[in-house]
């Protein structure tokens, strides 16, 4: 598992409470491909440790915008306060998206904890294809 602090290039040792985030995330991802989307989730905890918001992907409706961490943020500039979105963290399943990230900085949301990189996640789409046999029909650079 990763951990990322936004404007700091260091990683930190992940807490008790970091993994049960990270697990509860999982769990979402879990959901959503079990629900036939891609395997993605995400949670946003305040600074007292209270899960305000979670969401799993939901991309297979067509709009390729319903990601968890982009909801994440759509939500968090509805209902929380500039201060709180600052101190608050945002757990996830993978490694934000471009699309994602740029939303997460855009509303001023705070530290990012991964489970898991996207090179990671370029490095398992390889192994599959390549189990499966198969060439994938879209790109995954990281």
């Amino acid at each position: 598992m990763r951990d990322w602090v936004v404007g700091m290039s260091a990683a930190h040792e992940l807490s008790e409470q970091d993994q049960h985030f990270l697990r509860r995330c999982i769990a979402l991802a879990t959901e959503a491909l079990e629900d036939g989307d891609e395997p993605f989730g995400s949670v946003l905890v305040d600074d007292q440790g209270h899960e305000l918001f979670a969401d799993r992907n939901r991309v297979a409706g067509g709009d390729h915008t319903r990601h968890p961490e982009f909801e994440i943020a759509r939500w968090a500039a509805s209902h929380l306060s500039p201060d709180q979105r600052r101190t608050a963290t945002v757990y996830t399943s993978g490694e934000h998206c471009p699309m994602c990230a740029a939303a997460h900085a855009w509303v001023g949301l705070g530290r990012i904890v991964c489970a898991s990189s996207s090179a990671q996640l370029a490095a398992w789409h390889q192994e599959l294809w390549q189990r499966l046999g198969c060439t994938p029909s879209r790109s995954f650079n990281t």
